[in-house]
């Protein structure tokens, strides 16, 4: 009876663990009162010269701040953008002297949708799995190094056909 007690135990910490590998791929950094939540990056096909990377940004301090650059040694140049709806063509632009994160707070960056960060120029293609890494530069709270997870084409919000019919300028 023991020897069974002692296997069902080490069973449900083995399951316990399973369950909770999950959220160990939700990864956070702290940058003074900026908090930068879950970077990542979707993965790309061989040939593909750019990339996009996500993050969000929470401002918890009571000064604005700004995301001025950013750098990878995957990508010849990274930058910010921004898409929108312009009539029936989405339109994708950089954005022109940084993010603003006002006190309070929290720009979430996702497929498809609003902000995300351009890795132009890929060295390689990003392959679901790797890790790669990327410093984000603040106005005022400084250099973080993160750690981007690279996952699959089809995560997030849009799905693999994110980068179809917009238009770049």
């Amino acid at each position: 009876m023991k020897h069974f007690l002692q296997r069902a135990a080490g069973i449900a910490a083995a399951a316990a663990l399973l369950a909770a590998a999950p959220l160990s791929q939700a990864h956070e950094y702290k940058l003074g009162q900026l908090e930068i939540g879950h970077p990542y990056a979707r993965a790309t096909v061989p040939g593909q010269p750019a990339g996009g990377a996500y993050f969000s940004i929470e401002n918890k301090g009571s000064a604005p701040d700004r995301l001025v650059a950013l750098s990878s040694p995957v990508a010849k140049s990274t930058e910010i953008h921004t898409m929108a709806m312009e009539g029936n063509l989405m339109k994708m632009r950089e954005v022109d002297g940084g993010l603003e994160v006002k006190p309070g707070q929290k720009i979430a960056m996702q497929p498809g949708n609003g902000y995300h960060i351009m890795l132009m120029g890929l060295s390689k293609p990003l392959k679901a799995g790797e890790k790669v890494p990327m410093t984000l530069t603040f106005e005022k709270a400084g250099k973080v190094d993160v750690t981007v997870n690279v996952e699959d084409a089809a995560a997030g919000a849009a799905g693999k056909d994110d980068m179809k019919g917009h238009m770049h300028h």
